[in-house]
């Protein structure tokens, strides 16, 4: 028996993800607003945490909203467009720190450093937690990655289109996300009740 997405992978709901954002954006702290644009960013673009700390001020078009993606694990580099939210919370970021480097590591620890896997880790158990998501399995940045996929697959792009979007050099590694969601499954259905009344 195939087992379903949800036991192979690991994401948020579209609740989740409402109440993790939430949780962010809510707290108060000193580095919010690059807490804020990190996530926000890792979501819009589907990046892994290690992919976060190659981001630099050049990789990042303010004129046009549009960041450039440098993937690993034999992805794709690509240029993803940023919603206007995440825009604004980018440029926000980047004037309260007043970051004029282009060549400097965009998002930075307290020591000056690409800023880790470990503490990107820490910050989503962190805001899991103040969000109370209820399974801690999510509890790890690269929920983040699936969580993107998995809504964009609900949301109708097609397997071609999310490839592209997540970098993925085979399709292979991107039909999982397709495999049947919740809201996939409800789609199935509906069209077997249409079919169904025909009989």
């Amino acid at each position: 028996m195939t087992s379903s997405p949800e036991n192979r992978i690991k994401y948020f709901t579209q609740n989740e993800a409402a109440k993790l954002f939430n949780a962010i954006e809510s707290f108060q702290g000193i580095h919010s607003i690059r807490d804020l644009a990190i996530f926000r960013i890792a979501y819009r673009c589907g990046l892994r945490a290690s992919e976060i700390a190659l981001i630099k001020l050049e990789d990042y078009n303010a004129l046009k909203g549009e960041l450039y993606c440098k993937r690993l694990k034999g992805s794709s580099n690509n240029t993803i467009r940023l919603d206007i939210k995440t825009k604004n919370v980018l440029d926000e970021y980047i004037a309260k720190y007043r970051i004029s480097s282009e060549s400097r590591p965009l998002f930075v620890s307290q020591q000056n450093k690409p800023i880790s896997r470990q503490t990107l880790d820490y910050l989503i158990k962190k805001y899991c937690s103040l969000a109370n998501i209820s399974d801690k399995t999510k509890y790890h940045f690269h929920s983040l990655k699936h969580t993107t996929a998995v809504h964009l697959a609900e949301s109708g792009m097609d397997i071609k289109e999310l490839q592209w979007w997540l970098g993925h050099k085979s399709v292979s590694n991107t039909e999982i996300y397709f495999q049947f969601t919740t809201k996939q499954q409800e789609k199935m259905y509906a069209k077997l009740e249409i079919s169904c009344e025909m009989v």
